[in-house]
């Protein structure tokens, strides 16, 4: 048992900047804004050599009793509450520059309800002169106050020396996280897409759980939130780690700040992930910036799946239409009989074709078709997040991996070019993620691109690698002996060296 923190207050009191500042790297965004901040944002980190959960919240910004229309609002309050039921020490972050304000009273009233031990970090303490006003905190009711300067990382140590003694003590003879589950790290799971597409619907849906916000207003995801999550299978648990990501607007349309440093969280996800699952909208189709999304998967050479999301609603829009078609044609007469309205299977092979079609760059990423809303296929999204995987560890022996290559070779010569032709003469696999494998070659000039494709292609067929992008690296066998016309000076052959002895007569001869 490693023990949480949550780190809670109102908006803009710096509470971001003490997470990243005791993490000890950018995790969560900071901006002078309020509410930047809405999801449960955690990580897993150490502090003097022991493992616990920090979590940073988003602000307290309501009264008891206050209403509003904003339901982002009410679901970061919401999220403020799963975390303190959740924590095992609170980190109460206040503003001295401002003083005690109502939202402080109201924060720490609801702090005294959770019953939990609570730490004042009085932030923002950049001077001797606000050193005096920490005192005014007091009044909160706690029993520690500490001035820190989450930015600068004054105070840091102090606030976490007795945080740390309050966690719960770790169980006798426990093991590390790192050593459970046969040691194994968490697969990480990018979950990207244009905005308001159904990433955070998804999580919330394969976890059971409101773990992340979700409403109808693009962009409401904006840190990258990482969902740790467990699946039991045949007695096996496989851990996960599912990264929530801001949707990937087009450049151009990123109107402030915020939004550019949460698509810049987004592609760092991209990044440091095993799989992205890239989320399409069914109703909408794929669009422009769709391409542009699977391009930066393209460049990071990433395993991917393709989620199709809201198919429910958009096999009702189909029937609807179809349903409207046969009965006009009815209306036409018994001659005009229609065909049958094929079921959802053919409309789901049409549709997955269409997209194979449209991301032809993406063609090795398996399609899979969900509904968030219903349930519909997230089973098979978990078997294909399983399955890739599997293919992503696997190891091709060097032997049968260099006789794939010369029966392929054999089937289809590479062409010639200037005279010359390609040659292969040993292959091996350096890297699993992504698959990489290095092939000697006399030139690697002449290794073009149509017949790294080719091979490619033999290998997946060979070998499967669904979901997997497949590396090909050509590497010139050295030359060991050079060429005796390109050799000058001292190394000359003794032969031409004799030769020019012939031509010239000594002169101790000449004068005798």
């Amino acid at each position: 048992m490693s023990g949480l923190i949550a780190i809670v207050g109102r908006p803009n009191v710096g509470k971001s900047a003490l997470f990243n500042r005791i993490a000890g790297r950018r995790i969560a965004i900071v901006h002078d804004e309020p509410g930047v901040t809405r999801d449960r944002v955690t990580a897993e980190v150490e502090w003097r050599g022991r493992p616990f959960t920090l979590i940073d919240t988003g602000g307290i910004g309501l009264l008891r009793r206050e209403k509003t229309p904003d339901v982002i609002t009410r679901a970061a309050l919401e999220q403020v509450e799963l975390a303190l039921q959740a924590a095992d020490v609170i980190v109460f972050v206040v503003n001295v520059q401002e003083g005690v304000v109502a939202l402080d009273r109201e924060a720490a009233e609801r702090l005294r309800r959770s019953g939990k031990p609570v730490l004042v970090a009085v932030n923002k303490v950049d001077s001797e002169r606000w050193q005096e006003a920490v005192a005014e905190f007091a009044e909160l009711g706690f029993e520690h106050l500490f001035p820190v300067t989450a930015i600068h990382g004054r105070g840091i140590t102090s606030l976490m020396t007795v945080a740390m003694r309050l966690l719960p003590a770790p169980e006798a003879g426990a093991e590390p996280d790192t050593a459970q589950d046969g040691a194994t790290e968490p697969l990480k799971l990018a979950i990207v897409g244009r905005p308001n597409v159904g990433k955070s619907s998804i999580i919330n849906a394969l976890t059971q759980s409101k773990r992340v916000i979700v409403s109808p207003v693009p962009g409401t995801t904006r840190d990258s939130v990482d969902v740790p999550f467990t699946v039991e299978t045949e007695g096996v648990s496989q851990r996960y780690v599912l990264i929530d990501t801001a949707g990937m607007r087009k450049t151009r349309r990123i109107s402030d700040s915020i939004e550019f440093f949460s698509v810049q969280r987004a592609e760092e996800s991209i990044a440091r992930c095993d799989i992205v699952v890239f989320v399409l909208d069914a109703e909408t189709g794929i669009l422009e910036q769709d391409k542009k999304v699977a391009d930066r998967i393209v460049e990071n050479r990433k395993a991917c799946i393709v989620v199709v999301n809201k198919w429910d609603l958009f096999e009702a829009t189909v029937r609807a239409a179809r349903k409207e078609e046969v009965q006009r044609r009815q209306q036409r007469g018994p001659q005009r009989r229609s065909r049958s309205t094929p079921d959802s299977l053919s409309t789901l092979t049409e549709f997955g074709a269409w997209v194979q079609e449209k991301l032809f760059f993406l063609h090795y990423a398996p399609v899979i078709f969900t509904s968030a809303k219903s349930g519909f296929n997230l089973d098979r999204l978990l078997e294909a997040v399983r399955y890739v995987a599997a293919q992503l560890r696997q190891q091709v022996p060097t032997a049968l991996l260099n006789r794939t290559l010369q029966d392929a070779v054999e089937q289809r010569q590479p062409v010639s070019n200037l005279g010359h032709r390609l040659k292969f003469f040993y292959a091996t696999q350096v890297r699993q993620a992504p698959p990489t494998f290095l092939l000697f070659v006399n030139r690697d000039e002449l290794f073009s691109e149509p017949y790294k494709k080719y091979l490619a292609s033999q290998l997946r067929r060979a070998f499967g690698y669904e979901g997997c992008p497949l590396v090909l690296v050509p590497k010139p066998r050295p030359r060991t002996v050079e060429p005796v016309r390109r050799k000058t000076g001292k190394s000359q052959p003794k032969a031409s060296l004799a030769r020019r002895r012939k031509r010239v007569k000594p002169s101790s001869k000449t004068s005798s």
